[in-house]
């Protein structure tokens, strides 16, 4: 609490030197009055001492010095009065409006007008004479002209304080967009280069085990044909996803992504991977010969379900039917992908949940639905299904 009532070095240097230079005029014998009840020349200094006091509270205590300053100006009208008084009770009324509260601002101006004003009009009723005008110009002067500029500086201060808030907002909501911008291009970035090379590593993982398990040369001899193919179609994929990746690079443009046409390929490469699994998969596509085109979003989502589908399928089901289903519901687009629930012996690669999870992030940034769980099958076993409803119609898909 002291510290916050200690006057400031500029409240002490204007009490200084306001006391300094009335000290100097009264030992020059310079006053601004004579005639007065206290013509006595040390009483002058008694409003002055005051008014240098009300300085130092200026800017702590800004309603408590205008009220001594105006009571030693007042005081200083009963003696032979200070220049220096005068100017100082100047600066506290101006201090009053820039320090004081929002209601001292609004009214302080309106008030010393209104005291401008009537002073002028009682003087000059008083000794009706045009000299009285100069009285009220004073009065003017000492008392509405401070407290205007004080509004004035006050407005500036105020829109300038609104102006850095507005900045300092505006920055910390571009920081908030640029932070979520990154970790939606992370988590995108995260989807895409795993179900790019989710499928082709599980595969070399299967194979690989199959190959260390199995003390067979021709076993040996197929999972290397299969794994080498797989390292050579994700290297593929990884040089897409660099190409992707790069923004004004000057290498030549990335290849397009995927699409459905491409679900013949993965297919076979399916049951090439599944076939020491006992899996075998197919196709159903009911949308016909002639379905329209998708948007590409559209088109990549859906190829990736499938993908990161059939990868789960060749990572954990039992061996028996693996099923792709597309269909068309008005202007939703289904993806289904079934397969035998269960576990099943010979080699395995591990899961880590991640593409469950990227599926159902690409499903909900287009607007649609999806769910995957097991189920009971029409022979009494269980299947595993994966399910999506994806709207076909751009405008309908969340930004």
């Amino acid at each position: 609490m002291l510290t916050s009532i200690r006057p400031d070095r500029d409240a002490v240097a204007l009490a200084v030197s306001g006391l300094l230079g009335g000290l100097l005029l009264w030992l020059l014998g310079l006053h601004t009055q004579g005639g007065h009840p206290f013509s006595a020349s040390w009483v002058t200094l008694v409003p002055l001492t005051a008014m240098a006091s009300a300085e130092l509270l200026r800017r702590n205590a800004p309603r408590t010095a205008l009220a001594v300053g105006t009571l030693a100006l007042v005081a200083d009208q009963f003696t032979r009065g200070s220049l220096a008084t005068i100017l100082m009770f100047t600066d506290v009324m101006y201090a009053a409006v820039l320090y004081g509260t929002p209601a001292a601002a609004r009214r302080l101006p309106v008030a010393t007008l209104l005291v401008t004003v009537a002073s002028t009009i009682g003087f000059l009723a008083w000794f009706r004479k045009p000299e009285a005008l100069l009285i009220g110009l004073v009065i003017g002067l000492v008392s509405f002209i401070p407290a205007l500029t004080g509004v004035s500086v006050r407005s500036h201060r105020t829109a300038a304080d609104a102006a850095r808030l507005a900045a300092a907002q505006t920055a910390r909501l571009a920081e908030m967009d640029r932070t979520q911008a990154v970790i939606a291009e992370r988590a995108r970035m995260a989807r895409e280069l795993h179900d790019m090379v989710a499928n082709h590593l599980s595969a070399v993982a299967i194979h690989s085990t199959a190959a260390l398990s199995i003390d067979d040369p021709e076993t040996s001899r197929n999972a290397l044909k299969v794994i080498r193919e797989n390292s050579v179609e994700g290297l593929a994929e990884m040089r897409r996803l660099i190409g992707l990746l790069r923004e004004g690079g000057q290498d030549d443009t990335p290849a397009a992504a995927p699409t459905l046409a491409a679900l013949d390929t993965l297919i076979e490469q399916t049951n090439a991977n599944g076939a020491s699994g006992g899996l075998v998969c197919t196709l159903e596509d009911t949308r016909g010969p002639g379905a329209d085109a998708l948007p590409t979003p559209v088109e990549l989502a859906a190829y990736r379900i499938v993908q990161e589908s059939l990868t789960n399928a060749l990572k954990h089901a039992a061996p028996g039917p693996v099923v792709v289903r597309l269909g068309r519901s008005g202007e939703l687009l289904t993806v289904e992908v079934t397969s035998v629930f269960g576990s099943r012996t010979g080699p395995t690669a591990p899961g880590s949940g991640a593409g469950l999870v990227g599926m159902r992030e690409r499903v909900a940034l287009l607007g649609g639905t999806f769910g995957a769980g097991a189920e009971p099958g029409g022979d009494g076993a269980k299947i595993w299904r994966v399910r999506a409803e994806l709207p076909v119609r751009e405008r309908e898909m969340r930004e």
